[in-house]
Formats: C-alpha cells, structure tokens, sequence
C-alpha cells in the first residue's frame, strides 16, 4: 500500500506523519522507517524505536535515485512493515511531478512483494493534484 499524505506547505503535514510513525512502532511487528531530509529536526518527535534515515548526504536527485536509496533500506533489513518518507520534494530537489506516477507505481509493487506499507507527505495543493495523486491520498 502507498498513501500520501497531501497538502499545502504549512498544513501540518510532518507532524501528521510523524503521528503515524509513532502508532506504528506501537502496533508493528517489524521494523518502522522514518525517510527526511532532515532527521535531526525531528529526531525528539520521532519514537527512538523507529529507524531514521537522513537523505543529505547522498545528493539524491530524482525519484529514480529516491527509489534506489529505499530499495537499498529493504535490502538490508528483511523485516520492515512501514516506511514513512517526509517531504518528498525536498528530498529529490524539486516539485515537479516528472517520474512520481512511475515511482509511486514501483513502491506499490514492492510493497504488496515485501508487504510494506508507505506513507508519502507531499506539498501539493489537493484541489489541482493530478487524479493518480488523489487517489494514493488520505
């Protein structure tokens, strides 16, 4: 399963997630990842339970090299159930949509292949979001 979670910038989207990592360490019976581009600022909101990966320092510039740096997270640890990507925009360097629809549609295929559950925050209006987009939103 792939969710996003959508909204303006400043509608309370990362603290939202940061909710549902926090109830999913609780109730997970494998391991929960937090993704940002900045861990640090959330490192005391995050649960010390969940695992965080920081995306600075690996010039991540594209959707495809997003999707390359989660499948290098799952291929290390066999049993994580939630991953949980702040900020998606930040993360590759720019809020174009170009190659979202492809990525969205390979996390969906690892998730049903490793039964992991995503859940995206990304600063886009819901009203004009393109129709793939509203339909992977909660």
């Amino acid at each position: 399963m792939v969710e996003l979670l959508i909204g303006k910038k400043g509608t309370g989207k990362t603290k939202q997630l940061i909710d549902h990592v926090n109830n999913a360490v609780k109730v997970a019976k494998g391991n929960v990842v937090f993704i940002s581009n900045d861990t640090g600022r959330n490192m005391y909101d995050v649960s010390s339970k969940a695992r965080m990966a920081d995306t600075t320092d690996f010039d991540i510039e594209s959707y495809n090299e997003l999707f390359g740096f989660i499948c290098g997270i799952v291929s290390r640890d066999f049993d994580i159930t939630n991953v949980f990507i702040d900020g998606i925009f930040k993360i590759v360097g720019t809020d174009s949509l170009e190659g979202f629809e492809e990525f969205s549609t390979r996390l969906e295929k690892m998730s049903r292949q490793f039964n992991i559950a995503f859940v995206i925050s990304m600063s886009i209006d819901a009203e004009t979001a393109p129709d793939y987009i509203k339909a992977l939103a909660q």
